[in-house]
C-alpha cells in the first residue's frame, strides 16, 4: 500500500492531493497569477489530511513537481517535501512536471504527439515531446519559439500543444493537425499515479542533495497587484 501526498508548485496552480495506490482521497488547489504557495501550500497540506481523516505520520512517501517552472515555486514545494521527509523518515519521489502536463491529454488517438509547453516569458517555452503512450521521444528544453519550432513533429498526424505556453506558439503556426489546449495547468491530480508507480518500483530521491530541475537561471517573479 503507498499513501503519498503529493504537492504541485512549478505554476501558478498551488495544488496538493492525498492519494491512495494511486486514487486520489482528497484533493486542494488554487490557480492564482499572484503566485499564493507560501501562503497556501501549508494549508492545503492540513485541509487534505484532515479531509481524508489522516495524519503525517500515516504517510509513505512524498512526491513533489520537480520542474521545469517557476523557480520560486519549484523551491517552496521542495522545501515542503524534503522537510516532511526528513521529519517522518519516509523517501522522497519526484515527478517531471511536463510529463504531469502530457498525462493531461483524454485522446482516443492511436498515433498522435503530445507537447507540453510552459510559458517561460518573452518568446521562450519550457517543452519535452511524448507519444500518446507517454513515452519521451524528445529531450526537455528551454527554447525560443520560431517558425522552425518542432518541425519534425509538426508533420506528423496529429499534434497537441498543453500548457501555458500553447498560446504564444499557436501565434506562430496554426495547421490542421495541431491543436491547442491553452488552460491547462500543472496539477497534483496528474502525479497520483505517476507518483505511485515510482512508489512501486522504488524510484526515490536523495532527501539530501536533491535539487528541483530549473533548467535556466533564475528570474524574480512579483505578484500582480
Amino acid at each position: 500500500m503507498g499513501l503519498i501526498l503529493n504537492l504541485e508548485t512549478s505554476s501558478t496552480n498551488c495544488s496538493v492531493c492525498v492519494a491512495r495506490d494511486g486514487v486520489i482521497l482528497a484533493m486542494k488547489e488554487l490557480n492564482s497569477a499572484n503566485y499564493s504557495h507560501a501562503e497556501k501550500l501549508h494549508i492545503f497540506i492540513e485541509e487534505v489530511l484532515l479531509e481524508a481523516s489522516l495524519k503525517t505520520q500515516d504517510l509513505d512517501a512524498v512526491a513533489v513537481s520537480k520542474g521545469p517552472g517557476s523557480y520560486t515555486g519549484l523551491r517552496i514545494g521542495v522545501s515542503s517535501a524534503k522537510g516532511l521527509c526528513y521529519a517522518l523518515g519516509i523517501p522522497l519521489i519526484s515527478v517531471s512536471t511536463l510529463k504531469s502536463i502530457a498525462s493531461q491529454l483524454n485522446s482516443n488517438e492511436e498515433v498522435a504527439v503530445i507537447i507540453p509547453v510552459l510559458d517561460a516569458r518573452r518568446m521562450e517555452v519550457f517543452s519535452a515531446v511524448f507519444d500518446i503512450q507517454l513515452n519521451q521521444v524528445r529531450e526537455t528544453k528551454a527554447e525560443v519559439i520560431d517558425e522552425n519550432s518542432f518541425k519534425k513533429y509538426l508533420s506528423l498526424k496529429a499534434v497537441h500543444f498543453l500548457g501555458s505556453g500553447a498560446e504564444k506558439i499557436k501565434g506562430v503556426f496554426n495547421q490542421e493537425n495541431t491543436t491547442y489546449h491553452c488552460d491547462v495547468v500543472p496539477s497534483a491530480k496528474q502525479m497520483a499515479a505517476i507518483s505511485f508507480e515510482k512508489y512501486s518500483t522504488k524510484q526515490f530521491e536523495d532527501v539530501a542533495y536533491f535539487e528541483p530541475y530549473y533548467l535556466k537561471d533564475f528570474m524574480l517573479q512579483t505578484k500582480k497587484a
